[in-house]
């Protein structure tokens, strides 16, 4: 649960962070409603784009030849790379 988009402060840690994950400079905090949506939907492209860019990746690994601009860039990869999310999987 909690509200999407919501990030909370630091300011309640009992040590000083210089920081806060949202806006750490405080460049949006007179920024209008429109230009805080347009943000908003940028960095979700961004983050759509960069999901799409490492399955791309991922799949060029498991079948060489699957993503034309990325052959003879990533070496073949043999082991299970869905692993770590596993109910058996261990380091150790």
């Amino acid at each position: 649960g909690g509200k999407p988009g919501y990030f909370p402060t630091f300011d309640a840690l009992p040590h000083p962070v210089p920081f806060n994950l949202f806006d750490p400079f405080k460049l949006s905090k007179s920024a209008s409603p429109e230009k805080k949506a347009s943000g908003l939907l940028k960095e979700i492209n961004n983050g759509r784009l960069a999901m799409i860019g490492l399955f791309g990746f991922l799949s060029e690994s498991q079948v060489p030849g699957s993503v034309p601009a990325l052959t003879g860039i990533v070496r073949p990869y043999d082991g299970e790379i869905m692993g770590p999310f596993t109910a058996d999987f261990s380091i150790f």
